[in-house]
Parts: C-alpha cells; sequence; structure tokens
C-alpha cells in the first residue's frame, strides 16, 4: 500500500425531506471502515435520496415495490469476499501465494439511503432521525463488507456487529449515535 492511500467517503445529500449532516455520516462510515479493518486505500459513497430515487432503485434491483430505508451496492462481492479471507488468515492457500492486497479495487461500494422513510421507522421505533440514520449508516457498510441478514444466525450477528459499532462510536465527540437495539428485519436492505 503506499504512503499516500487515503480513505474517501463521499457523501451527497439529494433530498430536501429531512435535513442531513453530510459531514457526520462521513466520519462515521470512516470510523466504521476503521473499525472492520479495511484498509485506508478504499472509496465508499453514501448517498441520501427521495422516496421516489429509492423506489426506483428498489425496484430495479431489488425487484421490490415502494421506497426503503436503506439499500447497500458492493461492486464486486466476490473480490469482497477474497479481501475479507486475506484480511483474517492472510492470503488464500492457491498457486502463485494467494492474491496480492494491492489488486484489490478501491471502491467498495455505495450505500443509498432514503431520510423520509428513516423518519416515519424512527417515529415508529421510539428512536431519534439521528438514532435511525446511525444505524443505517452502519447497517449499509456492514452489507458492503459481506455481512447479510438472510439466515436467523447471520442476522442475529449482524445486528449484535451493528450494536457493537454504535455503542463503540455513540457519544464519541458527538460523531455518532446508535439506537440501544438492532433493526426489524422486515423490509431490510
Amino acid at each position: 500500500m503506499a504512503d499516500t492511500a487515503e480513505r474517501e467517503v463521499f457523501v451527497a445529500d439529494e433530498q430536501a425531506a429531512e435535513a442531513v449532516d453530510t459531514g457526520r455520516w462521513a466520519r462515521l462510515a470512516s470510523a466504521v471502515l476503521d473499525a472492520e479493518g479495511v484498509r485506508d486505500d478504499v472509496e465508499l459513497s453514501l448517498l441520501f435520496v427521495d422516496e421516489e430515487a429509492i423506489a426506483t432503485l428498489n425496484l430495479r434491483f431489488l425487484d421490490r415495490e415502494g421506497p426503503t430505508d436503506v439499500l447497500a451496492f458492493p461492486i464486486d462481492d466476490d473480490v469482497l469476499d477474497l479481501a475479507r479471507l486475506a484480511q483474517v488468515s492472510g492470503p488464500a492457500p492457491c498457486p502463485g501465494g494467494g492474491p496480492d492486497p494491492d489488486d484489490f479495487p478501491g471502491l467498495l461500494g455505495d450505500v443509498v439511503i432514503c431520510p423520509a422513510v428513516a423518519a416515519r421507522n424512527a417515529a415508529e421505533r421510539g428512536r431519534s432521525l439521528d438514532d435511525e440514520l446511525a444505524l443505517l449508516v452502519v447497517h449499509g457498510i456492514l452489507h458492503l463488507l459481506g455481512m447479510d441478514h438472510v439466515a436467523d444466525a447471520d442476522a442475529e450477528a449482524m445486528e449484535a456487529r451493528e450494536r457493537e459499532l454504535l455503542d463503540r462510536f455513540r457519544g464519541a465527540g458527538g460523531e455518532a449515535g446508535g439506537p440501544e437495539g438492532g433493526r426489524p428485519r422486515a423490509g431490510e436492505a
């Protein structure tokens, strides 16, 4: 890894329904990447969009009608799986000594969040919008890193990791907040 490597978290607020502190969510995203051991030379995008935009993405990519709170779009699942394996266990045992970490792409993926849906969910769950947005940022990044919640055991592991990360960054200089519990599984990304 070059000494000039730098993590880039791009945040765009393309909606007007709710106020979004883009700097706060960029800092949380970067802190989560650090906590998950993601190397510095990656790019991640956080996009805050309106209900129409997220409904279009939801239908196009997941074949689901209507808006949702968060969607995650990893750049390349297979490459990310290899990268995580290399981080945990060292190079994979294969001819040539395994993958070279410098060969992995610098693009992690995109997390798309709809603050209007998040605001409704926060109200239903008795949380603040900031707590709900923090959860969605963490949840989306964990999806980019290969976690999912299809099976009950995977959902429990993902929710536990979300709570750990949110607890870790709650109140740290006002950088992140987080709800006390995991999120309901229905209607998730």
